[in-house]
């Protein structure tokens, strides 16, 4: 008798209930399988404010890539933004004790959960801002950052806020004597004598070349041309104004780039804003001698905004100020480098250059908006003529400083240090000492050390003033 052929069981015909059930059991098991578990929140790890006249930066640290989007509300000011998939915890509600009462923009700020895996930031500010929100990648220690940089509307003039800084008098802004309406090729401050000037075209002939003609002067600023208007209504009857000589000084690093540390925990960018500002009042000891710092307080400045800071003062100097570290302990004595077209000079400059260009990097600059002209600025090719002036003050400053501390070199150095690319003003960058090294540690936190410094420098640069007066205005606002 035939048999008659086996029923499939009901999970295998087609439109059966259990077969339904089963392929949407085999799907779910399917999915599951295939699909990514769900992202832990990220974590903020620590928090920072660093405010300046200049801007304020909030800074977030977290374990991953956030994402946000911030709008502005006006009546009173605030800036709202919304961060996903962040959980709140107790290192970001102490964000709202991190903000003093004397932050130029922000008033206070609020944190809270606007919605599951959302975390909101209500910053109500003191005026209306120009905000700045980025992240940077880990790099130097740091983990991801999460960055708001609050702009004003209107940004701080340099210049302007030099001059408001500054106290001036008759004796400091009046000249002594008449001064003569410059020619090209002659000095207009500092009046050398007719050995100094020989010297110096001895100097340029020795080297091949000729000292360099100015070029007519450029239209003043509104600003400039209203501080020697003051200058001049200040003056005695008869009396002409000498041509105020401006320094550039450039502390290294601040803010979220602390530069080199000793090994006692003491900061780079502490220990050259100290050495800087005690420079500062030495230089404006000086007849007709105004200073303007890049950063006079711990806040971080891009390095191209630094050369462009000086040039927006009409600098006829700048110095760059640093105590850097080395990967060995045992090296030390002061340096004083200067750009090169050419390459380094030694291994160790290049090392140095290379170490110091990334304070973009460390600092946390926001590349996406960088400025143009910032930018043709900082990758310009400085011409002959700026590095052979760099030179002849390298050599003014290091020997005096070889006076006070053990030079690590007995000759200026050149390597492609992005600070010092203005194309128009001497620029010298000074490393004081190595902060790597315990000794010189102990230097560079000694008041003592900190003003000996200041005054070689001085002396240093006074002595370049004598032999290479500066000449009248050339270059662009």
């Amino acid at each position: 008798m035939p048999r008659k052929p086996a029923l499939p069981p009901d999970s295998l015909i087609p439109g059966s209930p259990k077969r339904r059930a089963v392929l949407k059991a085999g799907g779910t098991l399917l999915l599951s399988v295939l699909s990514p578990l769900p992202a832990s929140a990220a974590q903020i790890m620590a928090v920072r404010v660093w405010p300046a006249d200049e801007y304020t930066r909030v800074t977030l640290e977290n374990d991953g890539e956030l994402k946000t989007n911030h709008f502005m509300v006006t009546d009173p000011p605030r800036l709202v933004v919304d961060i996903d998939g962040l959980a709140l915890n107790d290192t970001l509600k102490s964000l709202v004790a991190k903000v003093e009462s004397n932050d130029p923009y922000i008033k206070q700020v609020r944190v809270g959960q606007n919605r599951p895996n959302v975390v909101r930031l209500v910053f109500d500010l003191k005026e209306t801002v120009k905000p700045q929100v980025f992240t940077l990648a880990p790099v130097a220690g740091y983990r991801h950052r999460l960055i708001f940089d609050l702009y004003p509307l209107k940004p701080v003039d340099p210049l302007a806020n030099m001059i408001a800084k500054e106290n001036w008098t008759d004796e400091s802004i009046a000249a002594a004597t008449p001064a003569p309406v410059p020619q090209p090729g002659s000095p207009t401050v500092g009046q050398a004598g007719p050995d100094a000037i020989a010297k110096l075209e001895a100097d340029a002939a020795r080297a091949g070349t000729t000292p360099a003609t100015p070029q007519p002067a450029a239209p003043q600023s509104p600003t400039a041309a209203k501080a020697q208007a003051q200058a001049q209504a200040k003056a005695k009857p008869g009396q002409k104004v000498a041509r105020m000589m401006t320094i550039a000084l450039d502390p290294g690093h601040g803010g979220e780039d602390p530069g080199a540390t000793g090994a006692t925990g003491v900061h780079e960018k502490d220990i050259v804003l100290a050495v800087a500002k005690r420079l500062k009042a030495k230089l404006e000891e000086l007849p007709n001698t105004r200073v303007m710092l890049t950063r006079d307080a711990d806040f971080f400045v891009p390095l191209g905004q630094r050369v462009e800071k000086a040039r927006k003062v009409q600098a006829d100097l700048f110095v760059s100020i640093h105590a850097d570290a080395f990967v060995q302990p045992s090296a030390r004595g002061s340096s004083v480098f200067v750009l090169s077209e050419k390459g380094a000079s030694s291994s160790a400059a290049r090392w140095l250059a290379n170490d110091q260009n990334k304070a973009d990097l460390i600092g946390g600059a926001n590349f996406a908006s960088h400025d143009k002209e910032i930018a043709s600025v900082l990758f310009d090719l400085s011409t002959t003529a700026q590095i052979n002036d760099s030179l002849k003050l390298g050599k003014a400053v290091l020997s005096e400083i070889g006076g006070i501390n053990r030079l690590h070199k007995g000759a200026v150095e050149q390597a492609g240090f992005a600070v010092l690319k203005a194309p128009d003003i001497p620029s010298i960058l000074v490393e004081t000492a190595f902060i790597s090294n315990p000794e010189e540690e102990a230097k560079l936190k000694d008041d003592a050390y900190q003003n000996q410094l200041a005054d070689a420098i001085t002396k240093g640069i006074k002595r370049y003033f004598a032999y290479n007066p500066p000449l009248a205005k050339s270059r662009m606002t």
